[in-house]
């Protein structure tokens, strides 16, 4: 079960665990909680029924409750536009603008926002800089931008360009293509603060 995979973890890591997917009540954020993990991420469950947000930040801290938010481009690549809000891995469209939705789920409780956008994920033409620096300027929560990294600057751009907290990259660690030791040390030589790489034994 989830619930299993979450404790194994957490027995291996020892840095903070987010685990989303399926959680949709305040019970399922506690069995995670309690397996283990350190915050929840709420999706498409925040969407269907915003209170959730507040429940979960209520009950244990609005620091575990964090939104995920899969946006895309509503005209092509003219970002005045704006950003629609997507569900199922970015297949079904909502009624909801990104940057809207942001600034609602923060006011109902949610500590920090994790920002994909499905127009850049898994082309490696580096983030939406566009969308994550207007969600970031928007909310006062951290920010993770996630989607489209294909090399260490755009890492790097995520956080001085795109004015995320944090950044996300999965192909490029995957692969084998880097390491997140040498993602450190690009983003630290742009200047950015990062926790230094613990020595491995």
């Amino acid at each position: 079960t989830m619930v299993d995979v979450v404790a194994r973890t957490a027995e291996e890591v020892f840095i903070p665990l987010t685990v989303g997917g399926g959680i949709r009540t305040v019970d399922d954020a506690r069995k995670m909680l309690r397996a283990g993990a350190d915050k929840v991420s709420l999706n498409t469950a925040a969407i269907d029924r915003p209170e959730v947000i507040s429940e979960v930040a209520e009950e244990f801290g609005s620091q575990c409750a964090v939104v995920a938010i899969d946006a895309r481009r509503r005209q092509g690549d003219d970002p005045t536009k704006g950003w629609g809000v997507f569900t199922h891995g970015g297949r079904n469209a909502t009624s909801l603008d990104a940057i809207e939705w942001a600034v609602e789920a923060v006011r109902r409780g949610a500590g920090e926002i994790l920002l994909t956008s499905m127009d850049r994920d898994g082309t490696r033409d580096g983030f939406d800089v566009e969308l994550t620096r207007a969600v970031s300027d928007a909310v006062n929560v951290p920010v993770i931008a996630s989607g489209g990294v294909g090399t260490l600057d755009h890492l790097a751009e995520g956080v001085t360009v795109g004015g995320a907290d944090a950044v996300l990259a999965a192909s490029i660690f995957h692969f084998g293509e880097h390491t997140v030791a040498e993602a450190k040390a690009v983003m630290a030589t742009a200047g950015i603060a990062v926790r230094p790489v613990p020595s491995v034994p």
